[in-house]
């Protein structure tokens, strides 16, 4: 799925028409970017799809690549609704730098709305990390603030590429809480939520209302977040600096 690919954006003196990749997982956070000067694709919070929508993007056709979405807690000081600016991410024994800086105005745009700003690393996943103790043990493992199914893959063809990389993600689901099953099985192919999913499952398990009304809150927490986030995509219009590497760790 791709939206939003835009108009001219000026850098400095010069005028480059190229827009920036916005990458997201769900539907939801494709329309907060969508706009001017952004491309925006939405894997449906499926890794492979997201690889195959990738190949076919000229890396050309860009300026650089900015992972945008939400993300479950694994600092277990962050609530929903918090914004990660991440300075790194992390897959496995591969890490990418995040090399888009920030200036104080543009933190101060990204703090407005009460929203608290942390900078830290981005865990990278394959499958949706749920339960509380996966969330716990992979903080151990690799420090991580938050994970997410797609900044990883944006990265890596980002450093491929050779082109500047950011990552802004929002805590959705924190650390102290698990991801019911039925949320995470009511993702269409198209990033959507499947509301007829989510019914027949409180009817089949009455037990899941009260953990899927949280999430639900939660979720909305983040998308309200997410949108006065959208600041530091008009801001990085100013997107620059040399593509990045993979290190081993």
């Amino acid at each position: 799925m791709t939206l939003g690919t835009g108009d001219e954006i000026t850098v400095g003196n010069a005028i480059d028409p190229r827009p920036i990749l916005i990458v997201t997982g769900l539907v939801q956070e494709a329309r907060i970017a969508a706009g001017p000067g952004m491309a925006v694709i939405c894997s449906s919070s499926s890794p492979t799809q997201l690889r195959a929508l990738l190949t076919v993007v000229d890396p050309e056709s860009i300026r650089g690549v900015i992972s945008f979405g939400v993300a479950g807690g694994l600092d277990p000081s962050l609530r929903s609704g918090d914004v990660v600016v991440a300075t790194e991410v992390l897959s496995g024994d591969a890490r990418w730098g995040a090399g888009l800086s920030l200036s104080d105005d543009l933190i101060d745009r990204l703090t407005s709305g009460r929203r608290r700003v942390v900078r830290g690393s981005l865990a990278g996943a394959e499958e949706v990390v749920t339960g509380k103790s996966c969330k716990k043990a992979l903080h151990l493992e690799t420090g991580a603030a938050a994970v997410d199914m797609e900044s990883h893959i944006a990265a890596a063809y980002a450093a491929e590429a050779g082109l500047p990389f950011a990552a802004v993600r929002v805590i959705s689901d924190p650390a102290h809480r698990a991801l019911p099953a039925i949320a995470r099985a009511a993702i269409k192919p198209n990033g959507q939520i499947d509301v007829a999913a989510v019914l027949r499952g409180i009817v089949r398990n009455p037990g899941t209302l009260h953990a899927l009304v949280s999430t639900g809150l939660d979720f909305n927490r983040a998308l309200r977040s997410l949108r006065g986030c959208r600041d530091f995509l008009i801001g990085s219009e100013g997107l620059e600096g040399e593509g990045l590497v993979p290190e081993t760790v």
